[in-house]
This record gives structure tokens, sequence and C-alpha cells, in this order.
């Protein structure tokens, strides 16, 4: 079987190494060792001024709703995981979706300013599959306005956007460190900021609004996380540079060997260097996705079609028509990507989607 994905695993011996460690200090969570190591690494390796390691990257995108006190209307994409629209409606504001461009997948700058009305708060934008977005247009637009920018950048570990990390544009850009990501720590994420105010405030709000044990400074909830997945962290973290190097050594397999599949590939915005975090491809009509789909799912290759559906469309929400993102939703597929994943397993894919096209 071939999944879409599985997650990078350090050898048994590297992890226990920390785990004794663990047993031996008996402190397992509440702001550990391991876990402020694990910061200060990555703020190191990422070039970032402040960082807060969480529990998810869910509560990451709360915690930034609630730092910045947003309220009313939050301009957001229908294309990206479920979190980030489930985020703003979880803090008791309302997404206001904007459609997305058809080759990047991000949400399409040139239709922001429209959307916007006097109960605009915010604008949050996924940079999607680790694509940077329009960087400069949104920000432009949200100082015009008076708005705050959150960056949901969970697929954007290693990403680079004119030279520096991703993570350092706007007021707040989170991520995730699922196991599905290419850097994980099991469940984890993290929040960025170049503001030293937000990341008191945030500090606090992912401990219970705990400023020390006797002092609160506001209602928080609980977003710490544990040792066990900070060790887990710093063990992949060791690899962090191979595993991109993989990854992109299969995208570039794949571009190969798919070179005359009928299916467009995401247009990587300019001045992004790309993490090669999913290799997604764009079917001309869901039929032909559907077609590929079955041929892949009948030779136990298991791609995920991924974001589907569109966010708009999602039943707790008011109905937005959002004709791009429900139509690529529709005809999107991320194949196979991980770290283990062989060349042979690569071609036989490839081979795959070719066969489905042809017959």
């Amino acid at each position: 079987m071939i999944p879409v994905t599985k997650p990078f695993l350090p050898s048994q011996e590297e992890y226990n190494k920390y785990l004794s460690a663990i047993w031996e200090r008996q402190w397992l969570t509440n702001n550990g060792p391991l876990v402020n190591e694990l910061e200060l690494r990555l703020k190191d390796y990422l070039k970032v001024k402040h960082l807060l390691y969480v529990s998810n990257g869910t509560l990451a995108l709360q915690i930034a709703i609630k730092a910045l006190d947003l309220k009313g209307e939050i301009i957001t994409t229908p294309f990206s995981f479920s979190a980030t629209t489930g985020s703003i409606v979880w803090e008791g504001c309302e997404p206001v979706f904007v459609d997305i461009d058809a080759d990047t997948l991000n949400i399409d700058p040139t239709s922001i300013e429209a959307a916007i009305t006097p109960k605009t708060t915010a604008i949050l934008a996924t940079h999607v599959y680790g694509n940077a977005c329009d960087i400069n247009s949104i920000d432009s637009i949200a100082k015009k306005y008076n708005l705050k920018v959150i960056y949901d950048a969970a697929h954007c570990f290693g990403v680079k956007y004119k030279g520096q990390s991703i993570f350092n544009f706007g007021d707040i850009s989170t991520t995730s460190f699922h196991a599905t990501k290419l850097f994980h720590t099991i469940e984890g994420g993290a929040l960025v900021t170049n503001s030293p105010e937000l990341t008191y405030k945030m500090s606090y709000l992912r401990s219970f609004g705990n400023i020390s044990p006797e002092e609160f400074a506001g209602v928080g909830t609980n977003a710490k996380n544990s040792e066990f997945h900070a060790a887990m962290g710093l063990c992949v973290l060791e690899r962090i540079d191979q595993i991109l190097n993989v990854r992109k050594v299969i995208c570039e397999r794949y571009n190969l060997m798919l070179s005359t599949l009928n299916a467009k590939r995401i247009k990587i915005q300019s001045e992004c260097s790309w993490n090669h975090s999913y290799f997604p491809i764009i079917f001309e009509t869901e039929e032909a996705l559907l077609k590929a789909l079955k041929l892949l799912n009948d030779n136990k290759v298991y791609p995920r079609r991924y974001f589907y559906p569109s966010l708009n469309t999602l039943p707790f929400l008011k109905s937005q028509e959002m004709p791009i993102a429900e139509s690529v939703s529709k005809r999107i597929l991320c194949l196979p990507l991980y770290h283990t994943l062989n060349i042979e397993e690569v071609d036989f894919i490839a081979r795959l989607l070719l066969r489905a096209q042809n017959n």
C-alpha cells in the first residue's frame, strides 16, 4: 500500500535518549526544558524573532485571533483546511470568503478590497501547500484599511520569501507540526510574530492566562505541549535538511514522469523558495480525477483530495459562491509524498496516472 503520506520517524535509540532524560527529571509538561530547547532551536533554524510552541495548529489560529482582539468579519480563503475557517467561527467572528487565484491557489488580493466592510477587522490568508501568498498586496491593503493580518502557514516549514522566513510576515503567522507535516512533533504547532508585546500576550493565553502560579493576566486556554512531543521535534529537526532534499527529488521525478499528463501544477509565487510540502495536480475535469483516483485505489495507491470540498460550501456557514475555489477543489489531487517513498513507487504512480488518461 502507498498512502498519501507517512510521518518521518527517527531511530528509537535516538528518541529513547530524550525519554530517559524525561524519566530522570520527571518533568513531563508545563514549559519543560525540552520545550524551551525546541523553541530556541526552531527560532535559530527559521531565523525568526519570537516563536511559541503550542499543542496544535488549530489552537495557534485561535490564540492569534484572540491575541489581536479580533471581532466582526475576517476576510479569508475558501481553499484551505477546515481549521482555518473553524477557528474564525470558534472565536465568534464571521468568515468572509474571497475567491482564489487559479494559478497559485492562494487568496486573490485583487478581490479583497471589494469584500471589506465597516465590520472587517482582519485578513486571514493561507499559504496553500507552502506557496507564498501575494504578501506585498495583502499587507498594502491591510495598512490602507487598518486591518490585522494572520497568515496560516501550516504548510510552510522551511519556506523563505524574499530571502527570509515566511513566518516573519503579517502580525502573526501560525503553523502546524502535525505528524502529516514534513517537520512534526507528533501533534503540535507554533505562533510566530515580530512583536514582543504579542509574544507576551500569547504566552499567557496558551497557559490558562497565568503569568505565574498565583497571578493571572486574563482568560486563557490550555495550548501547552509536552516534553514527549518536544523530544520528537528535536529528533526530526536534526534531519530536516535531508527531509527537505528528499522531497525535492521526489517532486522533480513526478514532474519528469508526468510531463505529458493533462493536469496543471500550481504556480509558485515569485520570490518564494518552496519546501515541496505537497505535490498537487489539477485535472481538467472532476470526471478525469475520479477515473484516475479509482485506478490508483485499485492498485493500492491512496492520494488525497486535498482540499475538498471548498470551505464556502460547509453547511454551518452562510452560503457564498466562490467559483474558482469550488472548481479547483473538485479537480485537485495530492499525490503520495513522504521521506521513504522511493523512485520506483513514484514511477509506478505516474504510470497509473498516464494509463488512466490514455484508456
